[in-house]
């Protein structure tokens, strides 16, 4: 009787356990990662570079390198120790004629690329300017080459020179900077402190940039990235996972660490072509001095503007085309020969596309209402 009051206890403790078992192992089946779950989990934490890419960064570099040249100026200096005065006829009077002494050089070091094999290549205005000599090194060649300069161009720092080689030289295919994303994988290549084809790698860090010289020159719309650049970079492309120029390596914040500058391939692309064809680049001119400014979102509205920023007149040249037309300081401009102009960037790509001389459109927005002025353009002086 004992024996037969505990078999149904008993019974019921073991099944209990066995179902709490039988959970137990298939709760520790299901959190065990399988064999193909484990190796998609692994290949998916493995770090890819460059994302989408057709190959590594030494395949890229053992690609894009060999286009990338080193170039060495020279710039005739003032020699600090002569004294004007000595120029003046009342003191050769007293002291006779004084020999001059030998004119001095300063050396200068850059970057460029070549982007046809007929020894075109592209590099910054500041690397060349003023020099009297240019001496451009290329993979596979022990001596330099002498360059000339075909055009530069101040306003956007970009330069096109010209080597002559016994055959044909390797190139760079220029990408698409209209295409390029915040967060995207980029090459720098060129030579820091002249240790000639340095690599550096890093990401898009944001597009759209104003970049603002000591020399008082402002390029909008760069790249900024974190890719380490030193003296001696500038000039240089800035490449794509596919080894496709999206830039040129142009400036440092100084004493920041990873705040570089690019200049977008897409403004390169129709500033190069003019240097060829022309020396300099034919910009037809307006006479004002521009920001890019947000629009008041009570314009946006009202007017159902397809941007959000346009171009603040801050200037208008007395007696220049602006002015003749009827601009004024306080207009907004948002096209210009029916493109719309939502930075300085834009306004100087459409001018670069106009012809000087030719009568446009100008639409702005002054005191709330919208304006449609037609201004007969000029052509850009050198050096403004």
């Amino acid at each position: 009787m004992r024996l037969r009051r505990w078999i149904v206890p008993v019974m019921l403790l073991a099944f209990i356990a066995g179902v709490c078992f039988a959970g137990g192992c298939y709760l520790v089946q299901d959190l065990t990662p399988t064999k193909a779950e484990t190796g998609k989990n692994t290949a998916a934490a493995e770090p890819q570079f460059p994302p989408g890419s057709s190959g590594t960064i030494a395949a890229i570099v053992k690609q894009a390198g060999p286009a990338v040249v080193k170039i060495d100026t020279l710039v005739p200096v003032r020699d600090p120790h002569f004294d004007p005065f000595f120029n003046d006829p009342f003191f050769r009077e007293f002291f006779g004629r004084v020999m001059p002494r030998e004119q001095q050089y300063r050396p200068g070091l850059g970057s460029g690329f070549l982007i046809r094999s007929d020894g075109y290549i592209l590099t910054n205005e500041h690397v060349i300017d003023k020099a009297q000599e240019i001496q451009v090194t290329v993979a596979g060649y022990k001596n330099p080459f002498k360059a000339r300069v075909v055009g530069a161009d101040y306003d956007l720092d970009l330069a096109v020179i010209k080597i002559d080689a016994p055959r044909d030289l390797p190139y760079l295919k220029l990408g698409d900077s209209n295409k390029t994303r915040v967060g995207e994988w980029v090459i720098a290549i060129g030579n820091p402190y002249g240790f000639q084809t340095t690599v550096t790698a890093g990401v898009v860090s944001a597009l759209g940039r104003t970049l603002r010289t000591r020399t008082g020159r402002a390029i909008e719309g760069v790249i900024q990235t974190d890719a380490a650049l030193n003296p001696g970079n500038s000039g240089g492309p800035l490449v794509d996972s596919h080894g496709r120029v999206v830039g040129i390596n142009t400036a440092i914040v100084p004493f920041a660490q990873g705040i570089c500058f690019a200049i977008p391939i897409n403004t390169v692309k129709w500033v190069a072509g003019q240097l060829i064809r022309e020396g300099r680049v034919q910009r037809a001119f307006l006479g004002i001095v521009a920001q890019t400014q947000p629009l008041p979102p009570r314009l946006l509205h009202l007017y159902r503007l397809p941007q959000t920023t346009g171009v603040a007149v801050l200037e208008v040249t007395p007696g220049g085309p602006a002015a003749l037309a009827g601009l004024q300081p306080g207009d907004l401009l948002i096209a210009l020969a029916g493109q719309p102009v939502r930075t300085v960037d834009d306004l100087h790509r459409v001018l670069g596309r106009i012809t000087p001389g030719s009568a446009v459109l100008a639409e702005v927005l002054r005191q709330g209402q919208r304006l449609v002025l037609t201004v007969q353009t000029g052509l850009q002086p050198v050096g403004v």
